[in-house]
């Protein structure tokens, strides 16, 4: 009789992690990545792509390597988004780029946003769009042109280095550091001592894209639960002030809020412990797979108690303290959005634009009417709107109803407020559907059928599942898909998410089965479920409140 054979346990499948050995690399980036760092690119780009134009560029440089330099292709032109998932990369892409430039904490001069202003006039057809980290992104813009927009943004102390791939991303900050008056503590310095490892080849080649926050903003305004690493200001043990250390947030198509590890970082530290966990990110960060290389993935592997012991054992010198949660936002808006005392006797002015749509012409007009009523100081926030600091009383009205006129108002809607939405098929490659004038368009409509609507109410259009729009943490998000109408027609629409939030209580959106909207019918859906929450709310219910004792009948 044959004997069965023992049973072998399998061992976990290797995920490609550094620190455990594997260094073969197991996908095509990072076999890019290993031939050549990311960084290198900006060589070529000045010796050979900008002279001998488009057609010269490695496809490796093109769709990997040039994203450490803020340069991705953008989408060409009459691309409907049914075909976004057919065609190969080089059908899709024009000979044109988007290029994002790194603003640290949202923090500009106005000689900064002259010379991005004037940088979009020249070589971006008088494009610029507000991002919802800070960033400003041109487009339209040559190879030819790089070195010029390059030397341009540098001469003024911008740079676009690794503004997208793989590496440490523009790091957020409250664009109200050392302005508010409410603020736990001021992490501009904090902030700045992070810049010297931006273009570190330490830390040029990570699993994947990798986001910091660091703020004392009372208001929590960078949205830390959704940040790779958070460094989030409270008040210590003694009462010091410092920050308490968030880590493996992130959004897309897996959604996770980060965890807290329980310690408390002192202001001084900050440099260290940020140093300490983006190198055990890069060390054993998941690379096997592109798909779970976020540092997300590794926290919800090994929880907040297993990674503060790598941290603390492998990676600092010694245990961190122990320290307290921050206290909860003072705003259930989370920005700064309109006139508003600073600590030191003057004004701010935070200004919304249409769901982030600006342009080189209207970048020179906030810059000049700033400098005219008396300020140097700009901010971009993470809900893509402007803040001008530093404006005397006497001013403030006068260059409120001056930015009014130029559509930049000081005290919108709640709809324009709030509504945020990513660069979608315009020009994105992996887009299915308009999402910036389809934003706008639905504000419009809104503004106009409800008035009076003024409760706090987040909308989010998303032009792919990805999230770049933060759909998943929004009041109402909506993912773009091809819908079937009833006709059996293929048209622009989206996928419905509703009742989402920054916060483990409230936690993401809630899909109900089968609710799509097309496009066209967009507005009368919103309208309808925005009256019914107004007519059955109960006193100072939230909207996400709400939908989570509303049946799917409700929401439909």
């Amino acid at each position: 009789m044959t004997q069965p054979r023992p049973t072998r346990r399998r061992s976990a499948r290797p995920e490609g992690q550094w620190a455990q050995g594997f260094r073969e690399p197991l996908n095509s980036t990072e076999r890019f990545k290993r031939d050549d760092d990311g960084l290198a690119v900006r060589r070529r780009v000045l010796d050979i792509y900008s002279n001998q134009g488009f057609s010269s560029i490695d496809p490796s440089d093109l769709r990997g390597r040039f994203r450490w330099y803020g340069l991705y292709t953008q989408r060409r032109q009459g691309i409907d988004g049914g075909r976004t998932a057919t065609l190969e990369p080089e059908e899709l892409e024009d000979e044109h780029f988007m290029l994002r430039v790194r603003i640290p904490g949202g923090q500009l001069t106005t000689a900064q946003l002259r010379m991005i202003a004037d940088l979009s006039t020249r070589y971006a057809r008088d494009s610029a769009d507000l991002t919802n980290r800070q960033n400003i992104q041109l487009h339209w813009i040559r190879i030819e042109d790089v070195p010029a927009i390059w030397e341009g943004l540098e001469s003024v102390g911008l740079s676009t280095t690794e503004a997208c791939g793989d590496t440490p991303r523009n790091m957020l900050g409250c664009p109200l550091a050392g302005v508010a008056a409410d603020e736990v503590l001021d992490a501009s310095a904090a902030l700045a001592s992070l810049g010297q490892f931006v273009g570190h080849s330490r830390f040029s080649n990570l699993p994947r894209k990798y986001k910091t926050a660091i703020s004392g903003c009372a208001q929590h305004c960078t949205v830390h639960e959704i940040n790779d690493l958070a460094f989030v200001g409270v008040h210590g043990p003694d009462g010091t002030p410092g920050f308490d250390l968030w880590v493996g947030g992130g959004l897309s198509t897996n959604p996770k809020f980060g965890q807290r590890l329980g310690v408390f970082v002192a202001e001084d530290q900050v440099a260290t412990v940020w140093v300490a966990v983006t190198s055990l990110f890069r060390d054993y960060g998941y690379r096997r797979s592109r798909n779970k290389a976020r540092l997300k993935f590794l926290v919800a592997d090994w929880g907040p108690e297993r990674f503060r012991q790598t941290l603390e054992k492998e990676y600092l010198d010694a245990a961190l303290p122990d320290g307290p949660p921050p206290a909860p936002p003072t705003d259930p808006r989370r920005d700064h959005v309109g006139a508003h005392r600073q600590r030191d006797g003057l004004n701010y002015l935070g200004l919304a634009p249409r769901v982030g749509r600006m342009s080189g012409t209207l970048l020179t007009q906030v810059a000049e009417l700033a400098e005219a009523h008396g300020s140097r100081r700009v901010r971009t926030s993470i809900e893509q709107n402007l803040i001008v600091l530093d404006i005397p009383d006497d001013q403030l009205d006068s260059l409120s109803t001056a930015l009014d006129a130029v559509d930049l108002p000081s005290r919108p809607s709640t709809f324009r407020r709030q509504t945020m939405a990513c660069t979608g098929i315009e020009f994105c490659k992996l887009a299915i559907v308009n999402t910036k004038d389809r934003a706008m368009t639905v504000v419009e409509e809104l503004e106009r059928r409800l008035p009076n609507f003024d409760t706090p109410f987040t909308l989010n259009f998303n032009g792919c599942p990805n999230s770049c729009a933060r759909i998943q943490t929004a009041d109402i998000g909506l993912r773009g898909q091809i819908v079937t109408t009833v006709d059996g027609d293929q048209v622009e629409g989206f996928n419905v998410q509703l009742g989402g939030g920054l916060t483990a209580q409230t936690g993401f959106g809630r899909k109900v089965r089968g609710l799509k909207v097309t496009a066209t019918e967009l507005p009368d859906y919103l309208e309808r479920v925005l009256r019914r929450f107004q007519d059955t709310r109960q006193p100072d219910e939230s909207f996400s409140a709400w939908v989570a004792r509303s049946d799917d009948t409700t929401l439909t």
